[in-house]
């Protein structure tokens, strides 16, 4: 991006906030991120939200709803006639009505709720009104914003160091071949763009479908081209470099370099600058269970990934002129999500595995005066408590529909009966989850269908089940209530 370009997309910037920070005068607001990595259950997070809000159900730990202060909730007219609306009553109906988890969604999409509540009493008092503005977004873009600050040297030396490791090596098999097959030194050639491309773009399509990708490799749009598909910016692929070996220019590593920064410029940048910075609050959902699952080299992994996601947020406390000039998140919760997969006796270990996930980070982005915060949550319950017997032995379950086709030993489920099932324990020491603990694939963590939410007898949908989910709209929001 040149010089000027870059000054311009920074006034623009700074009008909108400053255009909207005025706004705030008139009509309060909040924008709040939702976001996850791969399988987290995103999208069943801000159905849940928009659900409890608008039902008006009472959740004990949001002190604004158990205290009774949350007059109404109602859907309004989103500020951003650019952005998709989040299809919230689609994905209710998916939920509630077919019993099916709604699909993931692949792009950025948007919705307000008015909230209007009671201020609690003390030298403000009276009625008060806040529009949530909820901007739902993949969670592969946030990993991009990573990409900004990498040149292509060093981003694809790293991407094929790691595709060497001993979780990756068979995955990468395929495409490490054709890399092989590769001269960074021979010209430009279009058609062989797109073949290094095509098969790069398998490898991370291998990645994600694995046991172990619950943190994604960027760029997150290859697997979610929309209308920017087969265009150059979206044609590149990483090439074995050695350390310190210069690109030459019209070399074909030149013209991947070349798309690797279009990306960044066209992609990127754009996502950054009109979404991400405009963000207030932030949570980002995590399938922390299928990272243990999976073994130490996968919660490595996903830490590092972690790591990456705070440092890309612009943290700290928001005062009038960094809202006027550098807005900025200042709480970002963490959520290990699918907490009805375990008992409850474990839900405090996995959240202890989440904040030992998120401890290098979360200390440097509290210094810069953010909030991070963490909790381990089921946004829609699907199971209840039991116990099985496994000879003398009495042990703490979970029960549920598994969907048809899951499959735990030599038992496959057909989608329609209940199953207790163990899922096995978490280590009381949150440190031994690295050290190998738990043996890779020993969990039984199968998936289970969305439970029968009752109907009462005017039609009206009863409250989804939950854990935990009001310890986060209190992070999240309950300070804006109080």
């Amino acid at each position: 991006m040149s010089l000027i370009t870059d000054l311009a997309s920074r006034a623009g910037s700074a009008a909108q906030s400053v255009w909207e920070a005025s706004g705030q005068l008139i009509q309060p607001s909040l924008r709040l991120g939702v976001t996850g990595l791969a399988r987290s259950g995103k999208t069943v997070f801000t159905t849940a939200l928009i659900h409890h809000l608008t039902r008006g159900t009472t959740l004990p730990a949001f002190r604004a709803s158990s205290e009774g202060r949350i007059r109404r909730a109602h859907l309004a007219h989103q500020p951003d006639d650019a952005i998709p609306r989040f299809p919230y009553e689609e994905h209710l109906e998916s939920l509630t009505g077919q019993r099916l988890w709604p699909q993931s969604t692949n792009r950025i999409s948007e919705l307000r709720v008015d909230i209007e509540y009671e201020r609690k009493a003390g030298w403000r008092t009276g009625p008060a009104s806040l529009a949530l503005d909820i901007v739902d977004y993949p969670g592969e873009w946030l990993l991009d914003l990573a990409l900004l600050d990498a040149g292509y040297a060093g981003w694809s030396r790293q991407t094929v160091e790691a595709s060497n490791r001993p979780d990756r090596r068979a995955i990468a098999a395929a495409w490490r071949e054709s890399l092989a097959g590769l001269d960074p030194t021979g010209p430009a050639d279009e058609l062989l763009a797109g073949r290094a491309s095509d098969a790069f773009k398998a490898y991370l399509v291998a990645l994600r479908a694995g046991p172990e990708a619950v943190a994604t490799t960027p760029p997150g749009r290859f697997l979610m081209p929309g209308d920017l598909a087969g265009s150059p910016a979206l044609t590149f692929a990483p090439l074995d470099l050695k350390p310190g070996q210069p690109i030459a220019p019209g070399s074909f590593a030149a013209l991947m370099e070349r798309r690797f920064e279009a990306y960044k410029t066209h992609v990127v940048k754009p996502f950054f600058r009109e979404h991400f910075q405009r963000i207030d609050r932030q949570i980002v959902l995590v399938d922390v269970l299928a990272a243990i699952d999976a073994g130490p080299l996968a919660l490595a992994e996903l830490e590092e990934s972690l790591d990456q996601v705070l440092m890309a947020f612009r943290t700290g406390r928001n005062t009038l002129l960094s809202r006027l000039f550098s807005p900025r998140a200042d709480r970002v919760l963490f959520a290990a999500t699918k907490a009805d997969h375990i008992h409850h006796t474990d839900h405090d270990r996995l959240d202890a595995i989440l904040r030992l996930l998120v401890n290098r980070a979360s200390r440097r982005t509290e210094a810069a005066g953010a909030r991070v915060g963490t909790v381990a949550l089921a946004s829609v319950r699907a199971t209840r408590e039991t116990t099985v017997r496994e000879g003398r032995e009495t042990l703490r379950a979970v029960a549920g529909v598994p969907e048809a086709g899951e499959r735990i030993g030599d038992e496959i489920f057909d989608g329609q009966t209940e199953a207790a099932i163990f899922p096995g324990e978490l280590p009381e020491h949150a440190e031994a989850v690295f050290q190998g603990a738990i043996e890779p694939g020993s969990l039984r963590f199968p998936r289970f269908r969305p439970p029968v939410v009752p109907v009462d007898a005017a039609g009206r949908l009863g409250r989804l089940p939950h854990i935990r989910f009001d310890r986060a709209l209190e992070f999240l929001l309950g300070d804006r209530l109080a």
